[in-house]
């Protein structure tokens, strides 16, 4: 393993324009995926709210799969053609029309298909731009500094979708709603879709227009498509030789599985087993994301002073000693200010797990690995859902599914313990 090939000569408009990346496109999975159009689909659009729960998530699962599958070939491909920002344009572009489609996503079992297809094109689409967007972390900055710039494009990143969540939020609440929208036909609601593809956009050109891509000569698309998969297959028959990133990577995957878990279900935990209102949880979901946008970013500096393998280890033993804590308590309050603390450990576990694979990519291979670390988010992403609900309804508790999340974050910890990083690092 080589030291990341960062120059550490952009400047600091380009850091910013590359941050503001991550504010861009965080509005698609806070208002799309989490917050307003899932809920809308459910209650609106779909036949019924469960099979609009079972659709959503089909959607969901597809996505996945498809990043899972495609994402490596993807990174490897481009590393071949040279420049990121070509690749990352188009999927912007892509994002910014799936969620300008949802307007037309009316409440009607007419518009399922529509409506899902813009999802989970969308969410394809936000996944690949990912990749590309991670690799030129290693080449903005030195490696003194990556955990630094990766923990401050996160913490943006929070601060863009909570941004992004109260724009919408003020759309959708206003009575009666602005700009002569009909509420009716839940226009209010379908304008969000708007909001999110102007949002995007606006928020990526600083990215575009100041942050350098790299200055690589490409190959001709075709031949880097050729040569791009040969890599990727060179790669994994020589696992051995990356041993340690794979290792890291499968560590990843399980912690990863963990805190997503979490993350999904936290609400269905809040209301299921504190009785939390809407407007409860909602304000809880606020919090978290504010606390682990401050956490992403304050974090930041610990990555760079200490390494993003010990910065890991540290989130997730916060993690692990607040998510135990969460699972004994039985007052609203005390889960509340308990959640709240628990965020704080969120944005660095995934900051720092970004930076340590930029440390840890090889010169000119970064998409390839961005793309296999895609590629391990999604793998087994059904995972920690599918035990979440197996040990609820087995032994009839919550707190029991909730339990299994926290296993696999302590099973991911353990996994990642042994993984050696390179030598500067330590």
């Amino acid at each position: 393993m080589t030291q990341a090939a960062g120059a550490g000569r952009a400047s600091p408009k380009a850091l910013v324009g590359w941050c503001f990346y991550d504010w861009a496109n965080s509005a698609f999975p806070t208002i799309v995926e989490t917050f307003v159009f899932s809920t809308y689909f459910a209650k609106a659009v779909a036949p019924d709210i469960e099979t609009g729960t079972a659709q959503w998530g089909y959607a969901l699962a597809l996505a996945g799969i498809t990043v899972a599958l495609a994402a490596p070939f993807v990174g490897a491909i481009a590393d071949r053609c040279g420049g990121r920002k070509p690749f990352l344009a188009v999927f912007t572009v892509i994002l910014s029309l799936c969620a300008a489609g949802l307007w037309f996503a009316k409440p009607s079992p007419d518009y399922v298909v529509w409506t899902l297809a813009c999802f989970a094109i969308g969410t394809v689409a936000f996944e690949f731009g990912m990749t590309f967007y991670n690799a030129m972390l290693p080449g903005l900055t030195d490696s003194k500094h990556l955990g630094r710039l990766s923990g401050w494009g996160w913490g943006t990143g929070y601060a863009g979708g909570l941004l992004a969540l109260a724009t919408v939020l003020l759309l959708i609440k206003t009575d009666p709603p602005l700009f002569g929208l009909d509420a009716a036909s839940q226009e209010p609601v379908r304008a969000a879709g708007l909001i999110v593809a102007a949002w995007v956009v606006v928020f990526a050109l600083p990215l575009f227009l100041w942050t350098p891509d790299r200055r690589v000569a490409g190959e001709p698309f075709g031949r880097a498509m050729r040569d791009g998969a040969r890599q990727l297959f060179s790669t994994l028959r020589g696992i051995r030789q990356h041993k340690q990133i794979a290792r890291f990577l499968f560590a990843r995957m399980i912690y990863m599985d963990g805190l997503n878990t979490v993350f999904a279900f936290g609400s269905i935990y809040a209301a299921g087993s504190f009785g939390m209102s809407f407007e409860e949880i909602l304000a809880f979901g606020i919090a978290i994301n504010v606390t682990a946008g401050l956490g992403a970013a304050g974090f930041a500096w610990i990555d760079d002073w200490i390494g993003p393998k010990r910065t890991i280890v540290l989130a997730l033993l916060g993690l692990i000693g607040f998510g135990a804590a969460l699972l004994l308590v039985e007052s609203k309050t005390a889960f509340f200010v308990l959640g709240v603390f628990l965020g704080l450990f969120f944005g660095p576990a995934q900051a720092a797990s970004r930076s340590l694979m930029a440390h840890m990519s090889p010169p000119g291979q970064e998409a390839e690995m961005f793309g296999l670390y895609a590629f391990t988010g999604r793998a087994t992403a059904f995972l920690g859902p599918l035990l979440f609900g197996w040990a609820t309804i087995a032994l009839e508790s919550q707190r029991a599914g909730m339990a299994t999340a926290l296993a696999l974050v302590i099973l991911g910890l353990l996994l990642l313990l042994p993984v050696r990083v390179p030598k500067y690092l330590r």
